[in-house]
């Protein structure tokens, strides 16, 4: 029997950038521009002033500017667009905001400022709008003093974005989510309730969050595939898997390397073919066997930014998967042995 190691959460990702087209499979890069977020009640303070928030908001802005305008070319809408942005001048919406809207941009307030103040405003935004899911993201990681307390937030916060988006939204936009500003909301609440299934040991609702989450938003922007890949090998669900590196097989990360090598381990063991996928693993990242191997004691504080092959990327990885390894017996004693060599 193996023992069963504590789990450390790996931090949340949220592109930095505005286009909602791209891809998120990775490439090889010196540095990569992740922005990473910690989960509930482990010192997520949210979004950093002057980011995510505010690039965001201004996304919804030029998004409703363009619905209040009928172009006849999208040169025409791109040239509207560029001047709007070069004058110097506020964006001047001509629509009255929706209570819901209201209560949003009193959300992108509250990220900005420091202190009792976001959870005042929180509570305001939802006295405005009960369906304001921001309003429970910032109270599950600024009021709640337990997980269950964190879980119960983000569950009212994944509630309340159902309802303002509503069923029929759900079914003509499933594939774009994240890609439109008025569902991140509800994706951020989500992410948060899997996080907390996953920290309270509910691993298989957590695997369904995480699944439903890249049905929805297949580009993945928040990087939901690194904590969902983790948890299948845990569950041993070789078939979900093997799914999941197909539907991201351009995927360059040292996760992807190790944990395919794990994958292979589980189904055939030591095989030339494993031990192939184990090298080129190791060549990707050498850090990585001295933390699952705990050679080396994990940080406090998981990085901030992850770069390919380097240690904070090893860190990372072994944060989400290492109860993964330590469940498949032999694996890190295989590990040890070719790290040996």
């Amino acid at each position: 029997m193996t023992e069963k190691k504590p789990r450390k959460t790996k931090k949340t990702t949220e592109k930095t950038t505005p286009s909602a087209a791209k891809s998120t499979k990775s490439t090889k890069s010196t540095k990569s521009t992740k922005s990473t977020e910690p989960p509930a009640i482990q010192g997520f303070k949210g979004p950093k002033v002057g980011s995510l928030q505010e690039m965001e908001k201004m996304m919804r802005q030029i998004q409703k500017l363009l619905e209040e305008n009928e172009f006849e070319s999208i040169e025409e809408a791109n040239a509207f667009l560029q001047e709007a942005l070069t004058s110097g001048q506020p964006l001047t919406l001509n629509q009255e905001e929706t209570p819901l809207e209201k209560a949003q941009d009193i959300m992108y307030e509250a990220w900005s400022v420091p202190g009792k103040k976001r959870v005042q405003l929180a509570k305001r935004a939802l006295k405005i709008c009960a369906d304001c899911a921001d309003a429970y993201v910032l109270l599950a990681q600024e009021s709640a003093k337990t997980l269950k307390e964190a879980k119960a937030f983000y569950a009212q916060g994944v509630q309340a974005g159902e309802r303002a988006l509503g069923p029929e939204f759900f079914e003509e936009q499933a594939g774009y989510f994240w890609g439109m500003t008025e569902t991140r909301p509800y994706m951020r609440a989500r992410q948060g309730l899997a996080e907390c299934c996953l920290q309270l040991g509910e691993t298989a609702e957590a695997i369904a969050h995480y699944q439903e989450m890249l049905r929805l938003n297949p580009n993945d922007n928040q990087g939901v595939r690194y904590m969902l890949l983790p948890c299948l090998l845990e569950e041993g669900d070789s078939e979900a898997v093997a799914n999941l590196f197909q539907q991201y097989e351009d995927e360059a990360s040292a996760s992807w390397s190790y944990s395919r090598a794990l994958w292979l381990f589980q189904k055939d063991g030591a095989t030339e073919q494993t031990n192939q996928e184990l090298q080129q693993a190791l060549e990707s990242n050498k850090y990585v066997p001295d933390y699952l191997l705990e050679k080396k004691k994990m940080p406090k504080q998981l990085p901030s930014l992850i770069g390919w092959g380097d240690e904070s990327e090893a860190v990372s990885y072994a944060a989400t998967a290492l109860l993964a390894w330590h469940k498949t017996p032999g694996a890190l004693q295989w590990l040890s042995a070719t790290v040996a060599k």
